[in-house]
């Protein structure tokens, strides 16, 4: 006869598996210092480990790298991608193959120090269920990039329904039941950090300095940064499409502002022909530009639609190596 099923506390307080997530895209020259640097924080959680690292279509020699790591450990898995399909994909692979009772994801590129794993832990420990990383300096960046995420940070938590953390990335770690809620939802394009706030549980930030990359390029450009914030507002919110009331007011104010002016130019003769010409012209233009912002607004959420709709896998898995050889959602390569 079997004892009774452990208790989210009883699961806690015992040694536990923890996952560490890991999307990499073109990090040879930082991945052996990353796992050896995660190699020597992990022991000190008090937890068993493994790594779970996704090769998100490399072109450099990341993935050779990573067989090495795993053919010498055993807690090591390496999951490769038969493309890139971008960072939010890896790391939703990644998560659909971790195994443990704990998940941190973070980046290769050791911006996110791994020192900080082990006060997550603690904090998971005391019935956290997220334990988020929250920056409290971003060094190495320049005033714009830290004024603009800054803003956008705080533009993206307002038009969001529900509590949403700011100055924080994908540098987490969350319990199982949150692992498991996030990875059951049905969207196909998905981004993280809107998705765990959403499930809800209990979150709480661990504080700490973001350092400079140890190595390699930043993978986002500006236009790809660009990219990803319209996506996460797109995909995690509907106050975008709200706004096309506002532009329906706007032209039916710019309308009226457009008669008045055409009216006026009537009474006074032709000698307000050329003025009210030039203000009409503007008025129409202001109208179009509107008009086409609106259009452009419903478009992005539209393509988004049909994607879902056509009920593609959000990544392909061309092979694994290591113990995490199944997964729960995405597609595997035959």
């Amino acid at each position: 006869m079997s004892g009774p099923a452990p208790t989210r506390s009883s699961r806690r307080a015992a040694r536990g598996l923890l996952s560490v997530v890991i999307p990499c895209h073109n990090e040879q020259d930082v991945i052996e210092t990353a796992h050896s640097r995660l190699v020597e924080v992990l022991p000190t959680t008090g937890m068993d480990f493994e790594i779970i690292y996704v090769d998100d279509g490399s072109r450099d020699a990341t993935l050779e790298r990573l067989e090495r790591i795993a053919a010498r450990e055993g807690r090591v898995t390496v999951i490769e991608l038969s493309r890139n399909f971008g960072q939010q994909a890896a790391m939703s692979a990644g998560l659909a193959a971790a195994r443990g009772d704990a998940i941190v994801i973070t980046d290769a590129d050791l911006q996110d120090p791994p020192e900080v794993i082990p006060e997550m832990v603690t904090a998971w420990r005391r019935g956290v269920d997220v334990a988020y990383g929250r920056r409290r300096r971003r060094d190495g960046e320049t005033a714009f990039k830290l004024l603009t995420a800054s803003l956008y940070h705080r533009l993206f938590a307002r038009l969001i329904p529900y509590p949403m953390p700011v100055d924080t990335g994908d540098f987490k770690l969350v319990d199982r039941a949150v692992a498991d809620a996030v990875v059951a939802l049905p969207e196909k394009r998905r981004y993280l950090r809107s998705l765990v706030p959403w499930a809800g549980f209990r979150h709480e930030p661990v504080w700490y300095d973001r350092h400079p990359r140890a190595a390699g390029e930043t993978k986002y450009s500006p236009w790809k940064l660009a990219k990803l914030a319209a996506d996460a507002v797109v995909l995690s919110s509907d106050a975008p499409l709200r706004l096309t009331w506002v532009a329906a007011g706007l032209l039916a104010v710019t309308g009226g502002t457009a008669a008045a002016v055409a009216t006026t130019a009537t009474w006074f003769g032709p000698s307000q022909a050329g003025i009210s010409l030039a203000a009409i012209t503007a008025i129409v233009a202001f109208v179009a530009a509107v008009q086409t912002a609106a259009v452009a607004i419903v478009g992005e959420y539209v393509s988004r639609t049909y994607r879902e709709v056509q009920g593609r896998p959000p990544w392909v898995i061309r092979r694994t190596i290591g113990p995490a050889t199944e997964s729960r959602t995405g597609s595997r390569a035959a």
